[in-house]
């Protein structure tokens, strides 16, 4: 008995050793192409909210993938910069409209000089 668990204790450790090395031509365990950016961020048209929660980046080795972190942040950046210029320059006109509205084009003028023509 004792000799047969010696001989199956070999053979099982000899499997073992032969599919994590490898034993033959072909791989046991092939390497993996790295996942890509399914659904990238659209190009034709703003981000969105929804465009942001839809978004899933790949996984890597050791977390996401750097390239596809960075390209996804430059994006959102540049679209928050665009946004924030533009709502600064229509907020700069809104305010030059309403102080044209409040003041009129008699805003100068005394309150006498209508009296004394």
């Amino acid at each position: 008995m004792f000799l047969f668990l010696l001989i199956a204790m070999v053979v099982v450790v000899a499997s073992v050793t032969l599919a994590v090395v490898g034993g033959g031509d072909r791989e046991v365990l092939p390497e993996a192409a790295p996942e890509l950016l399914v659904d990238p961020l659209p190009t034709t048209r703003p981000v969105g909210r929804a465009d942001i929660e839809a978004l899933r980046l790949p996984l890597a080795l050791r977390g996401y993938r750097m390239a596809d972190v960075d390209e996804v942040l430059a994006r959102v950046g540049a679209e928050l910069a665009e946004r924030d210029s533009r709502i600064a320059e229509l907020e700069s006109t809104l305010a030059g409209a309403q102080a044209a509205a409040v003041g009129g084009p008699d805003l100068f003028k005394n309150p006498g000089e209508e009296d004394r023509r």
